[in-house]
């Protein structure tokens, strides 16, 4: 899903300082480089699968060394931070982002707890950062029928590419494996849905005004005709996930509604961009579960679609498996880690804040296929977080991180 324009986190500072990527902070902090060896203590230590108690951190060159008790992990001449009663735990993963194409300051996202972006719907590069910059991975312009979602609202510049036929669409798919996308990106909105933001007029009133810290801003223009947007063709869209996994990528699919739904998982498509804005009957979200298909929530930027949140329960029922995605760069949700999109995965978790922490970090390494990341297994990326006290029954601290580490490089340090 895309939006046409993006916000500040905190809503109250000039816009002309957001061209600086200026970051509210009552402490001006500078990133350190990474050190030979740094030992990190903290009562828990969430490692991307489980909670360890009274745990320690061992990382040097941007890696994880070692994971265990206290009293174990030696430091080796490492420099020690002891956090005290603090919660550690890998870098936030976000899934769904816009980040190039809304221009949104890559170094506030990182200082807000997100270590590495995927970014689904925008300019392409190949990957960068995570070595002291925010992680950002692409997808490249979206791929759709001529005259498809997005180009019917925005047009194609820098966001979209449209494909006429099965060569068209697998020579895209080939030239973003060629720039670098770590996935493919397609859309299948015929438009319409109730409440989605795509439809125009989407504003959540508990997002609106000073409750949030900014004002509302304008949303999509309508389209001539919402709900009768072109389509790609289920051979074009067969072509595209053929030409992907030929290049060992992945297929997401921005989906809003049962048309879609069914075309993607006829076509073999891997990922689902969104929880569907619109009710999806339980007979194709059975048969996406069984082909295991991944699907990013989003569920707070769909706060105002009639079917996301029951798609989302059925969803669960049939141990589908949903990877936590907030869409920074939609104007509703935080430039970094966002509580309310965890606390929305919460029920599909049976309640356990570690399993929704998984989605966000181990999981989503995985389907990134990065080895490790998420984790802080030994030879993982150290990408790490921390929050003063506990997290379990408080999630909106992950928001406002003390510690932020990326590639083993210090970038926030509140606890010195």
């Amino acid at each position: 899903m895309l939006r046409t324009f993006h916000r500040n986190r905190t809503g109250i500072l000039p816009a002309a300082l957001l061209l600086f990527g200026i970051l509210v902070s009552p402490i001006a902090v500078k990133a350190e480089p990474a050190p030979g060896k740094l030992l990190l203590k903290a009562r828990h230590v969430f490692d991307g699968s489980s909670i360890h108690e009274n745990a320690a951190v061992l990382i040097e060159q941007g890696r994880v060394l070692e994971l265990g008790p206290q009293a174990s992990v030696k430091p080796g001449g490492a420099r020690v931070l002891d956090l005290g009663d603090a919660t550690l735990l890998p870098g936030i993963i976000e899934l769904h982002a816009h980040l190039t194409y809304r221009h949104v300051p890559e170094d506030v996202v990182l200082r807000h707890g997100v270590t590495t972006v995927r970014d689904v719907g925008g300019p392409l590069h190949p990957p960068r950062g995570g070595d002291g910059r925010l992680r950002v991975l692409t997808s490249g312009p979206i791929l759709t029928a001529p005259q498809g979602y997005p180009i019917v609202l925005m047009g194609a510049e820098r966001i979209a590419t449209a494909v006429a036929d099965e060569e068209e669409a697998r020579q895209a798919v080939r030239d973003l494996a060629k720039g670098g996308a770590v996935v493919i990106k397609v859309a299948l909105e015929p438009g319409g849905e109730a409440g989605a933001p795509w439809s125009g007029g989407h504003h959540h009133p508990a997002h609106s005004g000073h409750k949030h810290g900014h004002a509302p801003g304008p949303s999509h223009g309508e389209s001539s005709d919402p709900g009768n947007w072109p389509l790609l063709p289920e051979a074009v869209v067969r072509a595209i996930v053929e030409e992907a996994h030929r290049h060992d990528l992945k297929v997401t699919a921005h989906i809003g509604e049962e048309q879609g739904a069914r075309l993607a998982v006829t076509a073999g498509v891997d990922e689902w961009a969104h929880m569907p804005c619109g009710p999806i009957t339980g007979r194709v979200l059975k048969l996406a579960a069984e082909q295991g298909v991944k699907i990013v929530s989003t569920l707070d930027t769909l706060s105002q679609c009639a079917g996301a949140r029951s798609n989302a329960k059925v969803w669960a029922t049939f141990e589908g498996e949903t990877l936590y995605g907030s869409e920074i760069a939609h104007p509703d949700v935080p430039w970094g880690v966002n509580a309310q999109e965890l606390l929305y995965l919460m029920p599909l978790f049976e309640g356990d804040p570690f399993r929704v922490l998984q989605s966000a970090t181990s999981k989503a390494g995985a389907q990134l296929g990065i080895p490790l990341l998420g984790t802080l297994k030994p030879g993982a990326p150290a990408d790490l977080i921390a929050v003063k006290g506990g997290v379990a029954h408080n999630l909106k601290k992950l928001e406002y991180p003390a510690l932020v580490i990326s590639g083993g490089t210090v970038v926030v340090n509140r606890f010195e």
